[in-house]
């Protein structure tokens, strides 16, 4: 095990244990050492370890037996079909979202105004690229931008479509910031900007398909694996 560093320890701790457990450094049965070598093996606090156990023994794989010590219960992760599943479902989201992309960028291209452009490369400009800090609103910022594509393409019902599904968008926007899934950076949104302006639908669809493929075929190595 590796020296902790990370602002939440306790979960970090449950995951270094946890990939230990994976690994079966410890087979079903094993007793885990106490808190206090825990604690010295990943440079916390015996507290947080204490922690650290609560959480893996909700999970199913450890097991605190009073006056005798932790035991490992499975060396199985139980969160493993949950976190496919998930995976699968943020597919499912990306596909849906492109479709609406796509879409939208193309009429954008054929209808847009020219205060259109203006508006989205301002707010590409107050977007940013995500460097940490309040995810909420770099969430909030480059939902804005897409909304103003959505926007551009004129198509009302387009609009009220991706309202109503805005917290899903939101979530994959979210899923992008995590050290899986990557994130389009400022050059892949500011691509969408230029295939709109040149006013040809195809190379607007062209675009965003291209924003879009390397975060898909992330998930598909990710739901694969």
């Amino acid at each position: 095990m590796q020296p902790l560093s990370k602002t939440n320890l306790a979960e970090t701790a449950a995951e270094a244990i946890r990939a230990d457990i994976l690994a079966k450094r410890w087979a079903v049965g094993d007793k885990l050492p106490n808190e206090a070598t825990l604690s010295a093996m990943l440079s916390v606090s015996r507290g947080t370890v204490r922690e650290a156990v609560r959480v893996l023994a909700s999970q199913g794989l450890l097991e605190t037996r009073q006056g005798s010590g932790t035991y490992v219960l499975s060396t199985t992760d139980a969160a493993l079909p949950l976190t496919m599943a998930r995976r699968a479902g943020l597919r499912d989201l990306f596909e849906a979202r492109c479709a609406l992309d796509v879409e939208a960028a193309r009429l954008a291209a054929i209808r847009h105004a020219p205060q259109a452009l203006v508006t989205l490369r301002t707010l590409l400009a107050e977007r940013g690229n995500f460097a940490g800090g309040d995810k909420a609103a770099f969430i909030s910022r480059d939902l804005a931008f897409h909304k103003a594509v959505i926007a551009a393409s004129g198509n009302r019902a387009m609009i009220e479509i991706y309202d109503f599904f805005s917290a899903s968008i939101a979530e994959t926007i979210e899923a992008t910031l995590g050290e899986d899934i990557p994130e389009p950076d400022m050059q892949a949104h500011a691509d969408i900007i230029d295939a709109i302006a040149t006013g040809n639908p195809e190379t607007a669809d062209a675009a965003v398909r291209r924003f879009m493929a390397p975060v898909i075929t992330a998930l598909d190595r990710m739901i694969l694996s």
